[in-house]
């Protein structure tokens, strides 16, 4: 699965966009995935505080996310790309269900199948979390 930079790339800010044009592949994956949690922790934040054109906004832009992901799947490559397959299908299709109802607890469920994935991307990719700064004398 190769996400195509070009398609993340289409923003105004020059400096994100020279990080996505030269980005490993691995990291326009964990790039994707960090984007979509936090799409979708919006979202949920949205509906819960009845913000609907932002929510509605969040979970289109989540939805576009996935189906890029789909669409980068090499199901001929990698046989388990067919299961992350029907899995991408099953959360756009949530998605979908949840901005119609602005479902606040389908976007959750959705948030708790992607996390293990995130987190396993960011792993596979050797993408790690910056260290946490520790208050001085602590």
């Amino acid at each position: 699965m190769t996400p195509r930079p070009s398609a993340f790339a289409r923003g105004t800010n020059p400096y994100l966009r020279d990080n996505v044009e030269t980005a490993s592949p691995g990291r326009l994956l964990v790039m994707l995935y960090d984007r979509l949690a936090l799409d979708l922790e919006r979202a949920e934040a949205a509906c819960a505080s009845d913000d609907v054109q932002t929510a509605h906004d969040k979970l289109l832009h989540a939805q576009d996310i996935l189906a890029e992901l789909y669409a980068t799947l090499d199901v001929d490559v990698w046989e388990p790309a067919k299961h992350l397959a029907g899995v991408y299908e099953f959360l756009i299709s949530e998605l979908c269900e949840a901005n119609i109802s602005k479902d606040s607890n389908k976007i959750a469920s959705c948030r708790r199948v992607i996390a293990p994935l995130h987190t396993a991307w960011r792993e596979a990719a050797g993408v790690v979390d910056p260290p946490v700064a520790q208050p001085i004398g602590a």
